[in-house]
């Protein structure tokens, strides 16, 4: 008795603990497919009816293998995300990807995943990546990443990566712990905010004067993720 207790005590937490670090939920089904028409609301999709479903719900002519526009971007990168908004079939399952291209000396800008872990391999060039531990140590680890190489992301943390060639530009594929990993950029939130953060407010967070803040947010804080 006292073992079967014990199985299922264990159980109980296992179950809570997948839980607690599960980014997106588990499906109760094989699939569930997005329903984008829906008007119900849900944290996530709706599922369409299981007997309309067709394989192209699971299928993006995506082209991936075909490098991407850089020489418009003002920092040098271009992300194609593959998400549930593109293949509804992804609604439930957990998982999405990305192909990021950079141009020389290009950059994918210090951002982070509200809901999402991200893998990420690089397909050609170098690339010097890192990110940047919570409060209050604030500790940056970082990577110089050739060809083949593979680094993690974790959820939630600040993290970028950089081209340092001056001549050749790089390829990455990222894969993402959940349908819709989301991306905040730091300096398009913080600097970009519509309407704008207070210059008060972030002249006394980034101890500079009022002018400088200004001259910030005047800028234009472009988008990279398409």
């Amino acid at each position: 008795m006292a073992t079967f207790s014990y199985f299922l005590l264990a159980a109980f937490l296992a179950l809570v603990a997948s839980q607690a670090i599960a980014s997106d939920p588990s499906p109760l089904q094989d699939f569930c497919v997005a329903d984008k028409h829906s008007p119900v609301l849900v944290n996530g999709f709706v599922c369409k009816d299981p007997m309309t479903v067709t394989a192209d719900d699971f299928f993006m002519a995506a082209d991936l293998d075909k490098p991407r526009d850089t020489k418009t971007s003002k920092v040098g990168s271009n992300v194609t995300l593959v998400n549930v908004m593109k293949i509804p079939g992804l609604n439930t399952l957990g998982i999405s990807l990305a192909r990021i291209d950079y141009a020389p000396l290009g950059e994918n800008p210090p951002h982070t995943h509200p809901r999402a872990t991200e893998i990420l391999t690089v397909l050609e060039g170098t690339l010097y990546v890192g990110f940047v531990t919570s409060n209050p140590d604030n500790k940056l680890l970082t990577k110089v990443l050739n060809k083949g190489d593979v680094f993690v992301f974790p959820e939630g943390l600040v993290h970028f990566q950089f081209n340092p060639d001056h001549y050749k530009p790089a390829v990455a594929i990222a894969a993402l712990s959940s349908q819709n990993p989301g991306a905040i950029t730091i300096a398009n939130a913080v600097f970009g905010s519509k309407p704008p953060i207070s210059d008060d407010v972030l002249a006394k967070a980034f101890q500079v004067q009022k002018g400088t803040i200004d001259w910030l947010q005047a800028q234009f804080w472009e988008n990279n993720h398409y």
